[in-house]
């Protein structure tokens, strides 16, 4: 059901359930609620799975590893694609095709396969991911209100934040029911699918799409936008940055085991923490007016994030642990969030998917190559200096990006803008 309507006495024109109004944003969050929640269960049980077969941090990078690399190398056909094809069409595919690829995995489980085989699935997922991350940011602006855009990217947010929440914890529980890695991936295929089919009923607004062949002109016109327009450039190499130094995702199964002993239960808990408060904050600034001072909090917020990455990595008490890493998730959702609505309010549409997909090797590989340093690290100077490390660096980053882009600094509200740029 719609959230119920606003009181038309009330003297707030700020209303936090605008995005959720509308049904055809309703079929786009249910099928991503499902989907990503599949995805995030599938990333805690293949770092459980490979863990407990190998008992080397550096097999949880190349885990990280083997989903980038795709990422990064079609980003730049990704992005042509989204722009001169049928967007929804493009996102129904990859999210069957994703879908089929953890079906794969189960089977290649169960039948407890050569690692090899699931790093090479993993590859094939990532080739799914370098279109469909895109795709999926490139059609948010067609499906709903201009004047609704920014409550829709905080409300995606959340979605993402409840399904980052749930996905780990239902993992940890069904790796300690069955004992085994392979039923989480048939729940993982099924979300995909679900995906794929409620993106089928999306009925996007028409657009004129460019026309031209592949050349490398077309292919580098995200870039080309992207170094021009510095706003966004600084914004997505603070996020770029500060994941691949402070992100300690990929070492958790070494910490779940080894540093707190709280097993795949625990693991999943503590996969879900920073979720659990993205989630909070994602509702708070759902309520709350628009931040007018975007570019300040972008900073303070990623900033706040490494310094909480850096008391994870000393905690050795897991309610501490649990806390450090709930703060860390609010303060980076504040940077998702004003991130993702600069990078589309200040993009034509023609090219919104060539630097979505630009975006996609800044931001979701930097997540899987932050995950290949942390393991390298780890594997030679231990975990603990790995995760604590990364969170001085990325102090280190707040702090050069501010001198570098001092447009960052100056950066105030992205509301009328992004209702003044998504009617053109």
């Amino acid at each position: 059901m719609p959230p119920p309507s606003p009181n038309p006495d009330s003297p707030s024109k700020h209303d936090p359930y605008a995005a959720l109004r509308s049904p055809n944003y309703r079929r786009f969050a249910s099928g991503f609620l499902f989907s990503s929640t599949g995805l995030q269960m599938l990333g805690t049980a293949i770092g459980w799975e490979i863990y407990e077969r190998t008992h080397d941090p550096l097999m949880l990078g190349y885990v990280g590893l083997a989903r980038a690399l795709p990422v990064i190398l079609l980003a730049l056909p990704a992005g042509h694609a989204i722009d001169h094809f049928n967007r929804k069409r493009v996102l129904v595919v990859t999210q069957f095709a994703m879908g089929l690829a953890a079906a794969l995995m189960a089977f290649a489980s169960y039948h407890t396969v050569p690692l090899w085989t699931i790093y090479a699935l993993l590859v094939l997922t990532g080739c799914a991911r370098s279109f469909n991350g895109p795709s999926r940011a490139s059609i948010l602006p067609m499906i709903i209100e201009p004047g609704d855009f920014h409550n829709a990217v905080t409300w995606n947010s959340s979605v993402f934040q409840i399904s980052a929440t749930a996905g780990p914890i239902l993992a940890g529980l069904m790796i300690h029911q069955f004992g085994a890695a392979w039923p989480v991936y048939v729940v993982t295929a099924a979300g995909c699918f679900a995906f794929a089919l409620s993106s089928s009923f999306l009925k996007p607004r028409h657009r004129a799409r460019p026309t031209g062949p592949l050349t490398l002109r077309s292919m580098t016109a995200g870039i080309s936008h992207v170094w021009r327009e510095k706003t966004v450039l600084s914004a997505i190499t603070l996020d770029l940055f500060a994941v691949l130094f402070g992100g300690a995702t990929a070492l958790m199964p070494v910490y779940a085991k080894d540093i707190l002993h709280v097993g795949p239960v625990g693991l999943g808990i503590l996969k879900a923490a920073p979720y659990v408060g993205a989630f909070v904050m994602a509702l708070a600034i759902a309520h709350m007016p628009p931040i007018r001072r975007s570019g300040p909090a972008l900073l303070l917020s990623v900033a706040g994030f490494g310094l909480a990455t850096v008391a994870f990595g000393l905690s050795t008490w897991f309610p501490l642990s649990l806390a450090v890493l709930f703060v860390a998730g609010a303060l980076d959702n504040i940077s998702v969030v004003i991130r993702h609505v600069l990078v589309q309010v200040r993009t034509p549409d023609e090219l919104r998917g060539r630097v979505a997909a630009v975006n996609s090797v800044f931001i979701e590989s930097s997540n899987e190559l932050g995950g290949f340093e942390s393991g390298l690290v780890a594997r030679f100077l231990g975990p603990v200096f790995s995760v604590v490390s990364g969170g001085v660096g990325t102090l280190a980053v707040v702090v050069a990006v501010a001198l570098i882009w001092p447009e960052i600094r100056r950066l105030g509200s992205l509301h009328e803008e992004s209702k003044a740029a998504l009617v053109k």
